[in-house]
């Protein structure tokens, strides 16, 4: 009900054995009548378990969505969204996030692609979109008109053997003293960046030679144990004795310092903090690629990434004919990860199922015995006469 208080109109309104009562704001009886209705209809939407929110823009709802989320996510991840939200804040910015219809994303899809970014990275981008909109329970609606870029499977390269010896001879020269001992642990345990850049001696142990992985990319990576073959322990090993006063809370790789002697006399260390982690190998890495070019030899510098090591290792296990669920468990790979990467790398393993299909003859179904069915079998056509 209505009633005046001075010049301006309150209501009351009984809901639920409680009882409401609030100013209108308005000198108008018609205005707050209006103002009622509506305050009484959030009341009860809000008991029926209907949330309303009021528009917002996209630029503030990414900020909310982003401090919500900050807490839970690694440092890497946080840096990643941010970086997206870059790119999507200047074209979604200003509009409500009502507003956005699936014909914006494609737009934005469009743009995105004639900036030369590649599929992979806008649908990174298209995917904290989702996200954001997603929190607000605005993406249902667009989600069966947005699409996805299709991404390339074939980015990877396994080096062979001719270039992995240049490269390590190469890393063996730098200035870097975790460069070599990196690149062959990355070769020997399929170890990401990552990983590789947070092991810490107390997840090494030489003795019953296996590593055990921290923090991972994926929930199947973390925790995950790695056995150490003969090249990974030798190159662990090495890298223990440049550093004798380790503690099992150092890590293996620290953050270090280098700079070049006078006259041409190599290089030194400065600034060793064994309690922080290298922080960034890419310089010495692809220092030590361009001196891979052999001209005697017309040979040219290597070309790889560093993810590429991680293709080798898995291609190397896949020709000596590891199953793949014993290879999801080294690599780390969610159930979804292992179908996609069967699928990858189904193609390097047909030597190895030659071998399997091999082992029907080996069954004592003869050669012979199949010819004598082949030849007593009915003719038939796949053509219609």
């Amino acid at each position: 009900m209505l009633y005046r208080r001075g010049k301006v109109w309150w209501y009351r309104i009984k809901f639920h054995s409680s009882e409401v009562r609030e100013s209108a704001g308005t000198r108008s009886k018609t205005v707050a009548k209006r103002i009622e209705f509506h305050r009484r209809r959030e009341l009860e939407e809000g008991a029926g378990g209907i949330r309303r929110r009021k528009p917002q823009l996209f630029r503030a709802a990414s900020e909310a969505w982003l401090a919500v989320k900050k807490p839970t996510l690694a440092p890497k991840t946080v840096a990643a969204e941010t970086s997206n939200l870059k790119h999507l804040i200047p074209f979604f910015g200003g509009m409500l996030c009502s507003d956005i219809e699936p014909a914006d994303v494609a737009r934005y899809q469009e743009a995105r692609r004639r900036q030369k970014a590649a599929a992979g990275t806008v649908n990174l981008e298209v995917s904290t979109l989702r996200a954001i909109l997603r929190r607000l329970g605005l993406w249902a609606r667009l989600q069966p008109e947005v699409s996805m870029f299709p991404e390339r499977e074939d980015v990877g390269r396994a080096i062979s053997v001719e270039e992995e010896s240049r490269l390590l001879r190469a890393c063996g020269g730098s200035m870097s003293r975790s460069l070599l001992t990196a690149v062959l642990v990355a070769l020997n345990t399929g170890l990401r960046y990552g990983e590789l850049a947070g092991l810490r001696w107390e997840q090494v142990d030489l003795i019953r030679r296996r590593l055990t992985v921290g923090k991972s990319k994926t929930a199947a990576g973390t925790c995950r144990t790695i056995p150490l073959n003969d090249r990974a322990l030798a190159a662990l090993s090495m890298q223990a004795s440049r550093f004798p006063d380790c503690r099992p809370e150092h890590f293996v790789f620290p953050s270090e310092r280098y700079k070049k002697l006078p006259d041409g006399q190599g290089s030194c260390a400065y600034a060793l903090n064994p309690e922080r982690p290298i922080t960034d190998l890419s310089a010495a890495w692809d220092a030590a690629k361009r001196r891979t070019k052999d001209e005697a030899n017309s040979l040219p510098v290597v070309v790889c990434r560093w993810h590429d090591l991680r293709h080798t290792f898995l291609t190397r296990l896949i020709e000596a004919g590891t199953p793949f669920p014993r290879l999801a468990v080294i690599m780390g790979w969610s159930a979804a990860t292992t179908a996609r990467m069967s699928k990858r790398y189904g193609h390097v393993s047909t030597d190895a199922l030659r071998e399997d299909l091999a082992a029907l003859d080996r069954a004592g179904i003869a050669a012979k015995g199949a010819q004598k069915g082949a030849q007593s079998a009915p003719e038939f056509s796949v053509l219609p006469s």
